[in-house]
């Protein structure tokens, strides 16, 4: 079965991703920050990563960079769920994969 983490310091927002995946048969971790979140990753590793950009602690770019730095993890896809919607957010998560 596909496990998928979500990293996002709005426990609503967890909730809510969380039910809707759990009801479509995933497996679902939650991390309510990005340094909970990377512990849970490199613990062991998921399928797709659903990740938030502002957050305390360690923002989701940097969960980002510090996933995409292993190769052997460059290929699980990663979501940016975020309310950020400017050019140069949409960039910036480009850049860091």
């Amino acid at each position: 079965m596909k496990r998928i983490l979500i990293i996002d310091d709005s426990e609503m927002v967890r909730n809510f991703h969380s039910y809707i995946l759990k009801t479509a048969g995933y497996t679902v971790e939650t991390a309510n920050d990005g340094v909970q979140g990377l512990e849970k990753f490199f613990m062991e590793p998921f399928d797709l990563v659903i990740t938030d950009l502002n957050m305390p602690q360690m923002d989701g770019y940097t969960v980002i960079e510090r996933i995409r730095e292993e190769a052997q993890f460059e290929d699980i896809p990663i979501i940016i769920a975020s309310t950020e919607d400017e050019t140069k957010d949409k960039q910036k998560g480009f850049e860091v994969g």
